[in-house]
């Protein structure tokens, strides 16, 4: 196992995740390696209750030895630190979660459940395995994905396992222990960053940018003319005061047209003449439209140098800037150049919505919705309870309201994070559920020209003929699709998605780029959790859209 710092971990360290995905193993192990001791929670609650689990369900039911866990929790959490294996049910409870998160660093062990059925099987131990163990398997996947950060163990000893959770304590002691409250991490294979979203955090972003980039000797910012005049100064401040020398601050016009060959040329070129290196970065300050541009200038500068990603959009708050996806527009299609390049870091500072266009800030409503749905029940009803918010003609001040859009922020981040660490390239499939509402979306956005709706505006739009193809092919409630509209009507869409369902737009599905010989990769909504791939015709999906 790889060696931790030495110094003593300055918080516990909470393992969670289903029956069988080895906490109480790893746990132990990462104890030693940590200087921690080890505490395995469900022990712990048998040794106060003086019998096993499988007697306190008997006896006294789930929600009895709930309230026995969450005072166990409580009482470790608030003692020396330490390393805790938790209860597979334990994170499923909210105050659980905000107490582990508010004490420490919280880390979910993943399995498939095709493993976790060779690993545990239907041992009296575990009093929840049984016939209906997949239903309890997708329930809980919603708050397994609300920890810090997520560690696969599919085909992985304990070694490799407990690396991969150091990996994740090491990166999170540099950042300070309010904003690691506040930030999640994407863990891949070759790497690991992290995501922060936090009020405030532009003006602590050299701070936190310095400690994590190791070496950085200068760094160049790439902004648009809109976000610049707002942020740039602040940005330049903060980087000032952490001894972060700006070679350039180089801007774009904001837009789309600005994803072009020649921009992408200009600004490689700028980077050189400034005197950037190798150890320097790319800070990306701005929207989608900047940070794609910004990531493949960063991505081949010097054959790559690294990028930092700090969205002042919503809709790049919780998705373009996560996942290392960059590109630039050609004359044949959008994106059709560029490149995978992770960021080191993503910096979102929801205050920075106070001065987003209105429309951007409604349009992105349909990305936050993508999420809800793909997500789970909890995450779609917490957006719907901001939409009023999102549409409003000023983004409220109310404190309760930037709160409850910051852990949105958060979550939509996380459901990503998660995604993006199964499935970096596009290579197992997963990540294509990122294209929820994308198919339909797209095809109306190319007919109606690129500039005339907003992305998220055509996404909202192709959710509504998401669900309807749903419903039709994957047994999705038809109400479902009203549920959605009602959403997206109140943050001020338009929502006539029949009057979109033209000849030209259907027509274009035949060349969506998800398109193989055999059909379009159609993602399906069953309900808000279970969505899937489908394939689909053309002429099957214009035909149930048409109705």
């Amino acid at each position: 196992m790889v060696s931790a710092s030495k110094a003593p971990c300055p918080w516990p360290v909470f393992l969670i995740g289903f029956m069988g995905t080895g906490k109480s193993t790893v746990g132990r192990a990462l104890g030693g390696e940590l200087g921690l001791p080890f505490i395995d929670l469900d022990k712990l609650i048998e040794q106060d209750a003086g019998k096993p689990i499988s007697e306190i369900f008997d006896d006294d039911g789930e929600d009895q030895f709930r309230s026995l866990e969450t005072a166990a929790l409580a009482r470790v959490a608030g003692a020396e630190p330490a390393v805790i294996a938790t209860g597979g049910g334990a994170p499923t409870v909210l105050h659980n979660l905000e107490l582990m998160r508010d004490a420490g660093l919280i880390v979910t062990l993943d399995a498939s459940l095709d493993e976790l059925a060779r690993r545990v099987g239907e041992g009296e131990s575990r009093p929840l395995w049984g016939e209906d163990v997949r239903a309890l398997f997708e329930r809980r996947a919603p708050s397994y994905r609300q920890a810090h950060a997520v560690v696969p163990t599919d085909g992985r000893g304990i070694t490799e396992v407990g690396r991969a959770v150091i990996e994740v304590v090491e990166c999170a002691r540099k950042l300070e222990d309010e904003t690691l409250a506040r930030s999640c991490f994407v863990r891949l294979e070759q790497s690991l960053y992290p995501i922060v979203v936090d009020e405030g955090a532009l003006a602590t972003a050299g701070a936190t940018i310095g400690s994590q980039l190791d070496g950085l000797s200068s760094v160049a910012i790439i902004s648009d003319d809109n976000v610049e005049p707002l942020y740039g100064a602040p940005l330049r401040d903060s980087l000032a005061a952490a001894g972060i020398e700006v070679k350039a601050t180089v801007t774009v016009a904001a837009g789309e047209p600005s994803k072009s060959l020649s921009e992408f040329g200009r600004l490689c070129g700028e980077l050189v003449a400034a005197g950037l290196d190798r150890k320097s970065a790319v800070i990306a300050l701005g929207g989608g439209v900047v940070g794609d541009l910004a990531g493949f200038v960063a991505s081949s500068v010097y054959r790559g140098i690294r990028v930092v990603q700090v969205p002042t959009s919503l809709l790049a708050m919780v998705d373009s800037a996560i996942g290392g996806k960059t590109g630039i527009n050609l004359e044949s299609g959008k994106n059709l150049a560029g490149s995978f390049w992770q960021p080191q870091l993503v910096i979102a500072d929801p205050e920075a919505l106070a001065t987003l266009d209105r429309r951007e800030r409604r349009a992105a409503v349909g990305e936050l919705c993508k999420y809800g749905l793909l997500d789970g029940e909890d995450l779609l009803v917490a957006i719907e309870g901001l939409v009023w918010g999102l549409g409003a003609e000023e983004l409220p001040e109310d404190p309760g309201f930037r709160e409850a859009l910051a852990a949105v922020i958060r979550r939509c981040a996380m459901f990503k994070s998660w995604i993006v660490g199964r499935d970096e390239r596009e290579q197992t499939g997963e990540r294509a559920l990122l294209n929820l509402g994308h198919t339909i979306g797209h095809a109306i956005e190319a007919a109606e020209g690129y500039g005339q709706l907003v992305h998220g505006e055509a996404v909202a739009l192709g959710l509504l003929a998401s669900c309807r193809v749903s419903a039709a092919v994957a047994g999705a409630d038809p109400s479902l699709e009203d549920r959605v509209r009602a959403v997206l009507e109140r943050a001020g869409l338009a929502v006539d998605i029949d009057s979109y369902l033209r000849d030209d737009v259907l027509e274009r599905v035949k060349v969506d780029k998800k398109r193989t010989t055999a059909g379009v990769a159609f993602i399906t909504v069953t309900r808000p959790g279970q969505c899937d791939i489908k394939l689909q015709s053309p002429a099957g999906i214009a035909r149930i859209l048409k109705g």
